[in-house]
């Protein structure tokens, strides 16, 4: 007799396999991934335990009963022949001024002007065209900048894309596959009509019509494409401007909206007047692209890890959203400064999820005089935090009222009292020698990036405080095995351990101990910068305002923060009973001519042969910048066994993905 299946299980296994399904299929037949992988199989893994304990309800079709991914099986592999490249982004005449010393500088003609070409920069589908005595032979996705797909059936289904060219000629080309916003719209409006999820934006709509196995499903859809680059081609011609003319003649279709830009002014008028026009024009564009215009500076100029040097995308101002505030709570960092953040009514920016915002602080919240229940513009640039940027007061509820900024903060521990900051917009905690905050800069200390003691995580840290076994942090060093007994949790086994482990981690790198101290403003890479200029701990704290600016990423307010924090009484008290009990190691000197010096790199995923925490030390000492994120900006993401988002996000963006003899051929050159 089959067990009774409860109404709350049925339910819930009937949204799991429409959820599951759904998903699945946007990541296979649309290349969309709304969740990580890790995430989908999580779902998957719950709905094959109620399918085990009720199996009335592992119906046919459930996707734990098929076969996903058939879509992909249709395309097969291209190699490319010339590798493939994404652009790196900028985002401010600033950092156009900074481009253009950085092109002079590597030029060594820093007096000289540089022309360079700007060109739209369209939010569509990278493509790679193959023609041989003028037929068109191949069109290839980009894929992971060496291996594409072959969508060469669904490409002629485009009437934009020439099969024959205007002369017999054998030549690799490149372009943007896109979607006009009236064609995206028509697609959405379809979509709507039934019952399924729209579209945000035209680019994964593109790609998954480009990966279609059906060529009728893609000619359904009106793609279109411009070329913009000649990759191989016995004569080149030797402007970016004269290619895109070249490509004209042969019979592609090309760009229009160009210039050539003889100064950097000009290139921020092209910029300007193309951002005012991009919600009237036909496609979406989401920035400019500036190359430099002549071809030998191009060739001497070459590529980083994954980008050319001669080019970026300077990208329009961030997007921005409305959303409504729901709240304001208030977070409490480990060195007790009180940040406001808004919670919102979720809301998607630039592709992400976004549910809380940054307020920043009493006087920026003030100034915008938010309220709850505002409709409030959010915005979000790169990798930087959301924030809340201005208020629709046309929308305001007629019941709101005025903010009221808190004297007691829970986070605070103890009676929870706030003060402000003396010439400052911060308040933070008045005992920040609570049990509370103490734990925090405890668990800090130990944790991964610091000295990263196994087995000293905040549980445990609360334990020790609550008994008075740990109140800073040299109090770590001083353990005994006893003391350790008297814990819950603790036997002769694990507190042996535990005390092994800290006695392995008595000689701590500078810049672990750096980070390790809580010092508001110095993170991981910046403490990193800050052992490699100076040395050791004493030259740190000795060292004058006007010295720590000189480090790459400490501005004014930080390097007066260290010397402020280096001068205080209790911290020097601390920090030299502290360096009773360590030894502090003075930094490897990096090595500036390794290919990876000054590259940004993420590791992710178990990669045989290597520790993780040894491998970024391996990375650093190549001179590469060790990253947690994955963003554009990412050189290589090293990747091993079971990676998951960042790998997902690294594709997404195009950026070089080493595994396995790759990583090792890396740190050996």
């Amino acid at each position: 007799m089959s067990k009774k299946v409860p109404r709350k299980v049925q339910n819930r296994a009937e949204k799991l396999r429409i959820e599951v399904a759904r998903l699945r299929d946007l990541y296979h037949k649309e290349d969309v991934s709304e969740i990580s992988d890790e995430a989908l199989d999580s779902l998957k893994r719950e709905l094959a335990d109620i399918e085990g304990e009720y199996p009335s309800l592992a119906v046919v079709d459930s996707p734990t009963q098929t076969v996903a991914g058939g879509v992909k099986k249709g395309f097969s592999k291209v190699t490319h022949s010339v590798r493939q490249w994404s652009f790196n982004d900028i985002f401010s005449e600033a950092d156009l001024q900074e481009f253009d010393a950085r092109i002079k500088r590597f030029l060594q003609r820093e007096d000289a002007a540089i022309t360079y070409f700007a060109e739209e920069k369209i939010d569509g589908v990278k493509i790679i065209l193959r023609y041989e005595q003028g037929k068109l032979k191949t069109a290839a996705t980009r894929g992971d900048g060496v291996v594409g797909e072959d969508v060469t059936d669904n490409i002629l289904t485009l009437q934009e894309v020439p099969r024959t060219l205007t002369k017999k000629i054998t030549i690799i080309v490149e372009g943007e596959v896109y979607l006009t916003t009236q064609e995206l719209k028509r697609i959405n409006q379809e979509r709507k009509k039934r019952g399924e999820s729209v579209y945000a934006n035209p680019r994964n709509l593109v790609a998954g019509s480009l990966r279609q196995l059906d060529p009728a499903v893609t000619a359904s859809r009106d793609l279109r494409i411009f070329i913009y680059d000649v990759a191989q081609y016995a004569k080149k011609p030797d402007t970016q401007e004269k290619e895109l003319q070249f490509l004209e003649t042969l019979g592609f279709p090309v760009n229009r909206a160009r210039k050539l830009c003889k100064t950097l002014p000009a290139i921020v008028q092209f910029w300007k007047q193309r951002e005012k026009k991009r919600e009237s024009l036909p496609y979406w564009i989401d920035g400019i692209v500036i190359k430099v215009n002549d071809r030998a500076y191009q060739e001497q100029l070459g590529y980083t890890g994954k980008a050319p040097r001669y080019a970026v995308a300077l990208k329009f101002p961030a997007e921005q959203v409305t959303t409504v505030l729901e709240d304001v709570a208030f977070q409490v960092g480990r060195t007790g400064v009180v940040t406001p953040v808004a919670h919102l009514k979720p809301v998607s920016i630039a592709g992400t999820t976004v549910a809380r915002a940054t307020l920043h602080n009493e006087d920026y919240l003030q100034q915008l005089d938010v309220r709850v229940g505002d409709t409030v513009i959010v915005q979000k640039a790169g990798d930087i935090i959301p924030e809340v940027v201005q208020v629709v007061k046309n929308l305001r509820p007629k019941s709101s009222k005025s903010f009221v900024w808190p004297k007691k903060i829970v986070g605070c521990g103890g009676d929870g009292r706030i003060e402000r900051v003396e010439g400052a917009a911060a308040w933070r905690c008045v005992n920040r020698d609570s049990d509370v905050l103490m734990v925090r800069r405890l668990a800090h200390f130990t944790s991964k990036g610091a000295l990263d003691i196994d087995g000293l995580g905040e549980r445990t840290m609360r334990q020790l405080v609550a008994h008075s076994l740990a109140r800073e942090y040299a109090d770590i060093f001083t353990l005994t095995k006893n003391a350790l007994l008297s814990l819950e949790g603790f036997k002769d086994k694990s507190a042996q351990n535990l005390l092994d482990a800290i006695a392995d981690k008595r000689e701590v790198p500078l810049a672990r101990l750096l980070f390790g101290l809580s010092i508001d403003g110095v993170g991981e890479e910046v403490a990193i910068k800050i052992a490699e200029y100076f040395g050791s701990i004493d030259a740190v704290f000795s060292a004058p305002v006007e010295a720590l600016r000189e480090v790459d990423g400490v501005g004014e307010v930080l390097a007066e923060t260290i010397v402020v924090w280096g001068k205080d009484t209790e911290k020097k008290k601390m920090l030299k009973n502290l360096l009773r009990r360590i030894t502090v190691l003075d930094p490897a000197k990096k090595q500036t001519h390794h290919p990876l010096s000054g590259k940004r790199v993420v590791v992710t995923g178990h990669i045989d042969g290597y520790d993780r925490e040894a491998l970024k030390e391996l990375l650093r000492g190549c001179g590469a910048v060790v990253s947690d994120s994955v963003s554009k900006r990412t050189d290589y993401v090293f990747a091993g066994e079971r990676a998951g988002s960042k790998l997902e996000k690294a594709v997404a963006l195009g950026v070089q993905v080493v595994r396995g003899g790759g990583i090792e051929t890396l740190l050996k050159k």
